[in-house]
């Protein structure tokens, strides 16, 4: 019975967890704010089901930690060159800009130089997880805003380290009140480091190697934690960061075999002690402190938002290129504080830098610059579509006076590989594309490729359709690509169309126009299927004809149903026929033997 304490312990964790996340993921709000929020009410100034969260805190850094470590995987040194421009100017001008902006207000009210650099610098930190997950749910990530978005979040990851670091040392001078670090303690520091990057690169790889060889998941799986605890260890006894240890091991193992398996045992352990770690900052954020100094709060979250909002504008516009819509956008989606905040507070709070009651204030500011952000996005996006951009849309291309053969409409994935064999064998051709990004990437590699909807009759005009012989139809939006289809049939009756279809009722469509539809994943389908019946043993010449006899059947399959397909109930009845006749082809073309053997095994 000595553990009725620890399980109930952990059933009022998993019960928060399980209720809040996905309630506020409903409310579109994230996850981390369902911690957090989990945290406050189980805490002591909510249910006190926890009243000590101190414990729990404590242990739960450990997911900050694997986080670091993960990070660390993801970061090659190769990916950091291509991103140098916006992760290291982009990103550090904003971080180091909003740093000294928010430090010199600090200033103001906190004695000494110390705790208002810590405070710049930790509020100038935005919250990767909440950033990202936000982009991901708007699909924003590869819009111009969202990559700069996460390159800024990168280089915020990137300066979280030395920051963490710098901290504890920070915190010794202090002690001895000197103006730098003790001598001894950068001996330390910088020998634990060395220790770490020398170890790791000589010997973590053969470790692994070794626990590889083993062939146990569950070793392996042990192995990874200890290379994260271990090196998390080695840092907190020289007094640094524990995630500095699991950071610099992470880097290090990024171009190794290994990198993908330690991710995938490592994401469900840093996926749950994160949980953990939000949980125990909700419950150390003191409700007191926002009824006790409701005006001083609302004003630091204020001035939290705002100030970086600007920033963010001047940054977005000016270094990262992008227009006052995209600069606002990223500014709404990165005002808020951020997790590192709560650690680099907390490890201030240790090393004493700043006493309980900031760290409290703090610790507030942040948790609700986080729950407003995506209230924010809600107004900006509103905004944004109420506003609508006057930016003149580009126009058609001139298309050469030339005579093509073939014409293809549609240059994305099929489109290239259809021009390359064109251009393999001499054939001229001339490639319609409606989207501005694809035209200009194509033309860097030499193709002969214009601007403008395939779907209008000034541009089939223009492109000397009447001359061409054949239309390539490979744009992926099947309404459109029916569309075009209908088009070109009626002005052009002569050429032949050759058309991409998506599926079975996408082929029917451009069937109905005497299209010749081509399944987009059926021909790919039928060599994978080839290649599975000979890794089971049948041989190459037998898998070959059963894959020819299939595709025979289910081009004729195809024919037949056209002439139905806008009959549900026949269209069923079809299939299930054609799935019985295929059998009995296959079963047709069994040697007598092996046919006697297969009723004898359909008698047993």
């Amino acid at each position: 019975m000595h553990n009725s304490g620890f399980l109930a312990l952990l059933l009022v964790f998993l019960i928060a967890a399980v209720i809040a996340v996905p309630l506020f993921r409903r409310l579109g709000l994230g996850a981390i704010l369902g911690y957090l929020a989990a945290g406050v009410v189980i805490g002591p100034d909510g249910l006190s089901l926890v009243p000590d969260p101190d414990d729990v805190l404590a242990a739960s850094e450990l997911g900050v930690v694997m986080l670091l470590f993960v990070i660390g995987l993801e970061l090659s040194p190769a990916r950091l060159w291509v991103m140098r421009r916006k992760v290291f100017g982009t990103g550090g001008l904003q971080v180091f800009v909003s740093a000294a902006a928010i430090a010199a207000i600090a200033a103001l009210g906190v004695d000494g130089w110390k705790a208002p650099l810590v405070i710049g610098m930790g509020l100038a930190l935005s919250s990767t997880a909440v950033g990202l997950q936000l982009l991901a749910e708007r699909k924003e990530l590869t819009t111009e805003h969202g990559r700069v978005a996460f390159a800024i979040l990168l280089f915020q990851d990137l300066i979280a380290i030395p920051l963490l670091a710098a901290i504890p040392l920070l915190g010794a001078a202090k002690a001895l009140e000197r103006s730098a670090p003790p001598l001894d303690s950068v001996v330390v520091a910088v020998g634990a480091i060395l220790a770490v990057v020398v170890g790791g690169r000589f010997l973590l790889r053969h470790l692994l190697r070794v626990v590889a060889k083993a062939r146990s998941v569950e070793v392996f799986t042990a192995s990874a934690l200890l290379v994260v605890v271990g090196n998390a260890w080695i840092m907190d006894q020289a007094g640094l960061s524990m995630g500095l240890g699991a950071f610099l091991a992470g880097v290090l193992l990024a171009e190794s075999e290994f990198r993908h398996e330690l991710e995938s045992h490592i994401e469900p352990f840093k996926g749950l002690f994160l949980g953990l770690f939000f949980i125990a900052i909700g419950m150390s954020i003191d409700l007191d402190v926002i009824a006790d100094q409701p005006a001083m709060i609302a004003g630091g979250v204020l001035g939290l938002l705002t100030l970086k909002i600007l920033m963010l504008l001047a940054v977005g516009r000016f270094t990262g290129g992008l227009d006052w819509r995209q600069a606002v956008q990223l500014g709404a989606v990165l005002a808020m504080g951020g997790e590192f905040g709560f650690v680099v507070f907390a490890e201030a709070l240790k090393a004493g830098l700043m006493d309980a009651q900031l760290r409290d204030q703090l610790f507030v500011v942040i948790g609700l610059s986080m729950a407003a952000t995506p209230l924010i996005l809600l107004v900006v996006s509103r905004w944004l579509r109420e506003h609508p951009s006057e930016v003149k849309k580009r126009e058609p291309d001139d298309i050469d006076h030339e005579y093509p053969r073939v014409i293809i409409a549609g240059f994305g994935r099929v489109g290239q590989i259809v021009g390359r064999m064109m251009r393999a064998q001499k054939i001229p051709f001339t490639a319609l594309e409606n989207s501005a990004d694809q035209v200009d990437v194509s033309r860097r590699f030499g193709t002969k490729i214009y601007y403008g909807d395939p779907a209008r009759a000034d541009l089939l005009r223009a492109a000397h359709a009447d001359r061409a012989e054949v239309f390539v139809l490979t744009t992926d939006d099947p309404d459109a690509n029916v569309r075009t289809a209908r088009l070109v049939k009626r002005m052009y009756p002569h050429l032949k169309v050759f058309a991409r279809a998506r599926n079975r009722q996408h082929a029917f469509r451009l069937m109905d126009l005497d299209a010749d539809a081509t399944r987009e994943t059926f021909h790919s389908s039928l060599v994978m299927g080839r290649k599975v019946m000979q890794a089971l043993g049948v041989p190459a010449e037998e898998a070959e004809r059963n894959t020819e006899r299939f595709r025979q059947h289910d081009e004729q399959l195809l024919r037949r149903q056209h002439l139905v397909y806008d009959d549900e109930a026949a269209l069923v009845a079809s299939s299930q026929e054609a799935l019985a006749d295929l059998e009995t082809l296959f079963e047709a073309d069994l040697s007598p033997d092996e046919a006697a053997e297969d009723d004898g095994d359909a008698g047993r």
